[in-house]
């Protein structure tokens, strides 16, 4: 705090919780509810202050959130000490309208909203808490919230319940693995002020998968999930270029402007994954260069794209080259049997793949679901399937081989 003013905050309730609030990088947290994440993130916000005064965010999911209501509640209760100790009127530095405080000295605290993502871009700040991440989108972090902290190397601290195998679950994954970055697991048993018996209660009353994941904090993957074995498949090499004697094939998966075009090679005899290309936002022009160059390196026997509104002008110039395209058209009806054959792939084990992170992330996370009575693929909500949808079709044209293609 500014000189001569101290201002006592609650002391942390465990190691754990004070490893969270003084760890000088980026922290990521899956906590039990009623654990103190909240608690612990708001002293955080108070402790790095008086280290590197600034700007601070403090994102939730909107103002409808209980969570981002009591986050705002108690860092203006404690902005409210300081600046009275300071001598300073509250009213005058405390913007209830547009949720900031200002704190001379320390800096400013930012409330925002991850309702509408693209109001995130701009300012430079020194930290960011991300309340309740897991139910955000993927690219509040990836695309915003990230670029905000490169102008004085800040942290961020990432806060919420599991809510299944989705990017949230990878990120945390990851933060045990990352230099600077501390992973964070707690139950809410491990709350040394919750009354155990009426946890037990709980226990009792809620179906085993909902307990795990929002008191034990648990990644459940769920009756929903697809793909079984892809951690213990993901054993296959990458090669720069084919093997003589050996047939490849790809699967193709065109992008929109805000998804990844994905390109997976396989060998055809050995039924696995040997090289993989991903990335997003080039023209057709670019991308029918990659995909050209790329088929007569491997020596594809199949190029199978899949023909949607997106994939059907680069079929179209394809054609016009010496290459073995096949269009995938991909519907209701099709797509059921295209993730199956890929399903049934991993669960006899008859197919290798890269170890690979965003592709096993996505194969992890992808779901299915039935809506009038038929079953329905595809990511959860924040996340991408392109790395699915490529690995699927590429699977799919191994029994293609041969087929008649377009010239």
């Amino acid at each position: 705090m500014p000189k001569n003013i101290n201002i006592q905050l609650k002391p942390p309730h465990s190691d754990l919780q004070e490893a969270m609030i003084v760890h000088p990088g980026t922290v990521v947290s899956f906590c039990g509810r009623r654990w103190g994440k909240t608690d612990g993130y708001v002293e955080r916000l108070y402790f790095w202050m008086q280290q590197e005064p600034g700007l601070y965010w403090w994102v939730g999911l909107s103002w409808r959130s209980a969570s981002m209501k009591r986050a705002w509640r108690e860092v203006s209760k404690i902005a409210r000490a300081v600046l009275r100790a300071m001598g300073l009127n509250p009213k005058n530095h405390i913007n209830r309208s547009e949720h900031e405080i200002s704190i001379p000295g320390l800096g400013e605290i930012w409330f925002r909203t991850a309702e509408n993502p693209d109001s995130l871009a701009g300012e430079g700040i020194r930290g960011v808490i991300l309340d309740e991440f897991s139910l955000m989108q993927e690219r509040v972090w990836t695309e915003f919230v990230q670029g905000t902290l490169l102008d004085y190397g800040g942290w961020a601290a990432f806060s919420g319940v599991p809510k299944g195998p989705n990017w949230a679950a990878s990120l945390w994954r990851s933060a045990a693995e990352k230099p600077g970055w501390l992973q964070v697991h707690a139950t809410s048993y491990d709350n040394p002020f919750i009354n155990h018996a009426a946890l037990e209660s709980i226990r009792r009353d809620l179906v085993e998968w909902m307990f795990n994941q929002e008191y034990l904090a648990k990644i459940v993957s769920g009756e929903g999930a697809v793909f079984r074995n892809v951690i213990e498949q993901a054993t296959a090499v990458w090669q720069s270029g084919p093997t003589p004697g050996r047939s490849y094939v790809a699967g193709v998966d065109v992008a929109d402007a805000n998804d990844w075009t994905v390109v997976t090679v396989m060998d055809v005899e050995d039924k696995k994954e040997v090289y993989k290309d991903r990335y997003r936002r080039v023209g057709y022009p670019v991308l029918e260069d990659r995909l050209h160059a790329l088929t007569k390196h491997w020596e594809l026997e199949v190029l199978l794209v899949e023909a949607n509104s997106i994939g059907k002008p680069v079929i179209d110039h394809l054609q016009e080259f010496d290459i073995p395209v096949v269009p995938f058209y991909t519907t209701s009806s099709t797509k059921a049997p295209l993730i199956q054959s890929l399903q049934s792939a991993f669960e006899h084990r008859e197919i290798r793949i890269l170890p690979d992170e965003t592709t096993i992330n996505e194969l992890v996370a992808f779901q299915t679901k039935r809506r009038a009575g038929s079953p329905w693929y595809g990511a959860p909500p924040g996340m991408h399937d392109d790395t699915v949808m490529s690995l699927a079709l590429a699977w799919h044209a191994l029994d293609e081989t041969g087929m008649e293609v377009l010239f």
